[in-house]
């Protein structure tokens, strides 16, 4: 019987949350946790855990085999700014990962699968402040540039096997349970803990940097909705645009003093500013609404206060590997 969920990249920022999610929703003997790290004390708490390679495909096949999976989430990956520093690992993890899931998938009839895009798929020549579903994708990332050879990859797989392959266009990610894990957009988490633990904190982007954001419960619960919308109601197969928050690193740690007024913030902006500037300000996600019902949750001061509330009570937290 194939009712097993299968996560790579389980110790990764997202991979560490939605494993727990899927675990609480569908019971903790059906959720498989695999990375190719050794396991953290969380993620062997309640479920099993193995170490799994995306790149041995032989033994992707097996474990989807003898495992009865029927259901992946193919999370692992090596994220924008620590790709720029190693293009050619972050290609072979990112794309060849993918393929290797995708074909291990076909040959072992895996039922329906889950792949992470990015808002890095677009640049320069995209829409700017309200980028739409279908606008220009143009990746000057090798990051974005993998994501973007998987949103085709993916549909190919879906129009030529009928694999049913369903993706979010994730914008930055802001989690309480993981630390930062070497994208771009991980100053929205750092600063938290700057804040708490030194009261100030050096930003590697301009003040006035607006990127699109979704702090990680809505990101994990519109994942869930994603995977669980019956098939015929989407239309989009190659990756979902998918909007939550959009603020600057001056208007973010503006609404932390509220809650730490002493926090002082300098600005040293490095080669993520480039990719930042690169990447749209704002997404629009009237496809996602429309096929299955996307609605966030949080704002920026419901976000802020959650975020506060939890680091604060939590000294359990995961360092993600950043390297491979």
């Amino acid at each position: 019987m194939r009712d097993k969920i299968l996560v790579t990249g389980a110790c990764g920022q997202l991979g560490t949350e939605l494993v727990m999610a899927l675990r609480e929703r569908y019971g903790w003997e059906r959720v498989i946790a695999t990375d190719v790290y050794d396991a953290n004390d969380k993620l062997m708490q309640k479920g099993a855990y193995m170490k799994l390679d995306v790149l041995n495909v032989r033994r992707l096949s097996y474990v989807f085999e003898r495992m009865g999976v029927g259901q992946i989430y193919h999370l692992a990956a090596v994220l924008s700014a620590s790709g720029e520093q190693n293009p050619e690992a972050a290609w072979q993890i990112n794309m060849q990962g993918l393929l290797n899931v995708l074909e291990a998938a076909r040959a072992q009839r895996v039922e329906k699968i889950f792949w992470p895009s990015s808002i890095a798929v677009f640049g320069p020549e995209s829409m700017r402040a309200a980028c739409v579903q279908q606008s220009a994708l143009d990746p000057t990332t090798i990051y974005g540039i993998s994501k973007m050879a998987g949103e085709y990859w993916c549909r190919w797989y879906y129009n030529t096997y009928g694999i049913d392959i369903r993706s979010i266009r994730y914008p930055g990610l802001i989690s309480y349970s993981a630390k930062p894990g070497g994208g771009t957009t991980d100053y929205a988490v750092d600063i938290f803990h700057k804040a708490l633990e030194e009261g100030h904190y050096g930003c590697f982007l301009r003040d006035t940097t607006t990127l699109p954001m979704l702090y990680m419960p809505d990101a994990v619960r519109g994942t869930i909705e994603l995977m669980e919308a019956p098939r015929g109601q989407l239309s989009v197969h190659t990756s979902y645009n998918l909007a939550g928050l959009h603020f600057s690193p001056r208007e973010l740690a503006t609404e932390i003093r509220k809650h730490i007024p002493g926090l002082t913030v300098s600005y040293h902006p490095d080669f993520r500013q480039a990719i930042a500037d690169s990447w749209p300000t704002g997404i629009l996600d009237l496809e996602a609404r429309r096929d299955w019902g996307w609605e966030p949750q949080f704002d920026l001061e419901t976000m802020v206060t959650d975020m506060l509330a939890h680091l604060k009570n939590d000294v359990h937290q995961i360092d993600v590997p950043v390297e491979r």
